[in-house]
């Protein structure tokens, strides 16, 4: 089997951001997807469980009633908890969408509250939540993406 592009990124060297990992098109319709890097792979700790899954409820309420609602498709965690996937409608780079990307922090930094979504009725493993450590989270990884603003791998 041929290798996954996304496995032929060196995640010895990288960093976090917000990069393009794929660009998929079918009957002249272009899907973006991107990488959303939040910690160093293999240097720094992983994002905690409870810190991830409460990203992926506040990101994607928020992303799903934004300016870009009609663009997104699918936003959640990678499986080896260093960052997340936005999946959009559309031809895009980073830069396209860094201003969407800062204010999804931002409303997750200042979010208060119950957890969208985040009951037994709405939620497979709804008990996992934090929302302390979800903003700690998305304010170091904001921090990082206003600084270096990587985006290319």
């Amino acid at each position: 089997m041929e290798k996954i592009t996304s496995f032929t990124i060196d995640h010895l060297k990288l960093k976090p951001g917000l990069y393009v990992s794929r660009k998929d098109i079918k009957d002249n319709v272009v899907v973006t997807t991107f990488d959303m890097r939040l910690t160093s792979p293999n240097v720094e700790d992983v994002i905690d469980n409870s810190s991830l899954h409460t990203i992926e409820h506040l990101a994607a309420t928020y992303l799903r009633n934004s300016e870009r609602k009609e663009d997104i498709i699918y936003f959640g965690p990678m499986g080896c908890r260093t960052g997340c996937y936005l999946v959009m409608f559309g031809d895009l780079k980073s830069e396209d969408i860094y201003a969407l990307v800062v204010n999804m922090c931002n409303f997750i930094i200042n979010y208060e509250g119950q957890i969208p979504g985040a009951s037994a009725k709405e939620c497979g493993n709804y008990l996992e939540q934090d929302l302390a450590m979800a903003k700690h989270d998305i304010k170091k990884y904001k921090n990082e993406l206003e600084i270096h603003k990587r985006f290319k791998y």
